[in-house]
């Protein structure tokens, strides 16, 4: 007890440091000190901020099937736990890297002059995308790097506890305000009778008159850097206004003891506060508004100056955002007329209210739906708009990986039934077949258009998610289809029905995956159960426009087509666990076969010899043995052509990860695929056997002899720790590749 004591006191005594450093108020002369030593990160408007912020996290390289792309790391939200993490933002690495093209625009051009306008279908992370924002703004702004500061007016009682009548006096005798160097910035709080906040959170240079700020700018800052133009044109909120002029016609001119009134804070983004980030949902009002502060009795105690200044205070969400992001959640759901005062907000940078302009200093990001989009884009007022609005595509995802782990980070640990290996996959292949588009043939060279035509659904996903060529195709037809996979990636980007456009949700998709999980019919979250609820959901056309689509040749828009190849699929997966785990070959065997014959293969293109491992002699490469494997792989052309390709491939690997040991499975799946699928074509009878007996041991062990009770329980072993099941998903699996596959 007492040791637990002891930490909770280092605890509570390590977060008061904290928390007084971090609350720690500035007087104006030291604030300035701050901007002095970091000009450049204290001149920064919303946009920059918020630009410093993604480069603050960095990124890293993400590889495609086409090249790389850059991921910006905020977006994993690398500060969070491992829980947390899972509400970060998979993929949309090109949304991602297009919000920051428009920030950097912002920052270089010194103001904020479009709404961003993220548009897609319902359920394509518009919405997760800003949150993620969000979170990253509130963590960034506890950083030193991402310090935020605003001020307060603060008015002192005067000597003796009597009121302070700023430069006529007190009721206890003559006070003329600060004396020279003093400020009030540091009193206790009981020594204060009044403070005025300010609601817009004005940045503190802004007290500094127009002429003053400038060159206190150019002098701090280098003659290249372009300073914000709330900076370096803008001025105070029209409150802040007021008591300053109020205060500087009381001391007669005298800017030092104005300034003497006020206190710097530090301030940090919150999202559950409303404090710099704002989510606005679709209403039908003006999003600020002003009321009379000189109405409420707690600032009675203002000096004489400002009693009679009718002093108004701003309220709102733009007021709350201010400094920061306000999200307008469905925008174009609202009334046209709700929200047309953007349209002079966004041009001018300020809001007209009942006594005074507002300046909110922010970042404005809205989201839509497509159908509304293009309501949008038949009104007469879009041209008035458009020039006003960044438009950016967030559509779904067509890499069913990242669709997977869409499912894998946010359905499966909830879900409190063992998970069965390849249910979320099966989700994820369903999800994006249906956002498939059939390649239209008269966009691609000669060369390029029948196999673009001939791709099935399953083959285009496959090829868009690893790069996967279809195993059909020669050797020359894999270059070229794999040379043109951005482009057919992009092909849609252009059409208004783009790829991505229309499909399942992966909102529906978590809940059949929620639905399968319950199902009575497996103790598991099982692929069979997704494949059912997936049934179940293609009958509901009335529901979902993506189900109403007119089936094309080649399964396109065919939900029963989809589920067809998606069994298919699933049990290919699982009699390839099953060969694994039976132990009939080490899996390292296929390696060593493909790296022998790739040893000679290169032998042989550099006209060299090989060393026999057993005899240490040297010899000419094997001709029967590459021969044979070729055979197995289905080489195509001339020999000499097929292995000068394989090691072109090679170097060009050893090229690029200099000093590494070749990745023959990353480098060439198919190659090893097709040599394990033929050893195990011909020993097809002993896994049907295996299966047999797994699926007695995990129904009635009772019927094995010892030796196959022995097979069994080692198959079942590597079944569960090598692959992920469990005896009943492992027995769901036994029964119906011995049903379908092995009959």
């Amino acid at each position: 007890m007492t040791d637990l004591g002891a930490r909770l006191r280092a605890t509570l005594e390590s977060e008061r440091a904290r928390l007084s450093a971090a609350h720690k108020a500035l007087s104006f002369d030291e604030y300035l000190q701050l901007f002095a030593a970091q000009p450049k990160r204290h001149t920064r408007d919303a946009a920059r901020w918020m630009r410093a912020m993604f480069e603050h996290y960095g990124s890293r390289e993400v590889d495609r099937p086409w090249g790389k792309i850059t991921r910006w790391k905020l977006f994993d939200l690398p500060w969070e736990d491992e829980s947390g993490q899972r509400e970060g933002l998979i993929a949309h690495e090109e949304l991602q890297g297009e919000v920051y093209r428009v920030l950097s625009n912002f920052a270089e051009q010194g103001r904020v002059d479009r709404l961003v306008l993220l548009h897609g279908p319902n359920g394509s992370a518009k919405s997760t995308f800003c949150a993620t924002l969000m979170r990253a703004m509130e963590d960034y702004s506890h950083t030193d790097e991402g310090a935020l500061y605003r001020f307060s007016w603060v008015f002192p009682k005067g000597k003796g506890g009597g009121e302070l009548r700023i430069g006529f006096g007190t009721s206890g005798g003559k006070d003329d305000g600060p004396k020279p160097g003093e400020s009030y910035a540091h009193l206790d709080e009981a020594a204060i009778d009044a403070k005025i906040h300010c609601e817009l959170r004005d940045h503190p240079l802004l007290l500094l008159p127009l002429e003053a700020r400038r060159s206190v700018l150019r002098d701090a800052l280098a003659p290249e850097e372009r300073v914000p133009d709330a900076l370096w044109k803008g001025g105070l909120s029209h409150k802040s206004q007021q008591v300053f002029e109020a205060l500087l016609s009381a001391y007669r001119g005298d800017l030092s003891k104005v300034l003497a009134h006020v206190q710097v804070e530090r301030w940090f983004v919150s999202r559950k506060y409303r404090v710099g980030a704002v989510t606005l949902g679709p209403q039908m009002a003006v999003d600020a508004h002003e009321r009379q502060v000189t109405a409420s009795r707690s600032l009675a105690s203002l000096p004489a100056s400002l009693q009679n200044v009718a002093l108004f205070e701003p309220f709102g969400e733009l007021v709350d955002a201010a400094g920061g992001l306000i999200e307008y959640s469905d925008l174009l759901k609202r009334p046209l007329d709700a929200w047309k005062y953007l349209l002079l907000m966004i041009e001018t940078g300020e809001v007209a209210l009942n006594t005074s302009n507002l300046s909110p200093n922010l970042v404005m990001i809205g989201s839509a739906n497509e159908l509304h989009l293009d309501a949008f884009r038949e009104h007469p007022e879009f041209a008035s708009f458009r020039g006003r609005l960044e438009l950016l595509r967030a559509p779904y995802l067509l890499d069913w990986t990242a669709e997977k782990s869409i499912y894998d980070r946010q359905v499966v640990p909830s879900v409190r039934r063992h998970v069965a290996p390849h249910a979320t996959e099966m989700a994820a292949l369903f999800a994006v077949l249906s956002r498939m588009r059939k390649p239209s043939a008269d966009r691609y060279p000669k060369e390029v258009a029948t196999l673009a035509a001939d791709l099935s659904p399953l083959e285009k996903a496959d090829l868009y998610a690893n790069g996967t060529i279809p195993s059909r195709v020669d050797r020359d037809q894999s270059k070229v289809l794999r040379g043109n996979i951005e482009a057919l990636f992009r092909e849609s980007d252009v059409y208004p029905n783009y790829e991505g456009r229309m499909g399942a949700s992966p909102r529906e998709v978590r809940a059949l995956l929620l639905e399968a999980a319950q199902s009575p019919s497996f103790s598991c979250l099982s692929p069979f159960a997704v494949l059912e609820e997936c049934a179940t959901l293609i009958t509901r056309k009335n529901e979902f426009d993506w189900l109403r689509q007119d089936p094309l040749a080649g399964g396109y828009h065919d939900p029963r087509y989809f589920l067809r190849v998606l069994r298919e699929r699933l049990l290919d997966h699982m009699e390839s666990s099953l060969r694994d785990a039976t132990g009939l070959v080490d899996e390292a065997r296929y390696f060593e076969t493909f790296e022998r014959y790739v040893s000679h293969v290169r032998a042989f293109v550099k006209g060299e010899k090989v060393v026999n491992k057993v005899t240490r002699r040297d010899e000419n490469p094997d001709e029967v043995m590459m021969r044979e494997i070729e055979r197995v792989l289905g080489a195509t052309g001339t020999p000499a052509d097929f292995r000068g390709d394989l090691i072109s491939m090679v170097a060009g690997w050893a090229i690029d990860h200099p000093g590494q040991p070749v990745d023959y499975v990353g480098l060439f799946p198919r190659h090893l695929t097709k040599l394990k699928e033929s050893f195990f074509a011909e020993r097809k009878a002993r896994v049907a056997s295996m299966a047999k007996e797994l699926l007695v041991l995990l129904t009635d062990s009772s019927g094995l002899d010892a030796e196959s009770l022995a097979r069994a329980e080692k198959t079942r072993h590597n079944l569960v720790s090598r692959f992920g099941y469990c005896d009943r998903c492992a027995r769901d699996m036994a029964s119906a590749l011995l049903k379908e596959r092995y009959h």
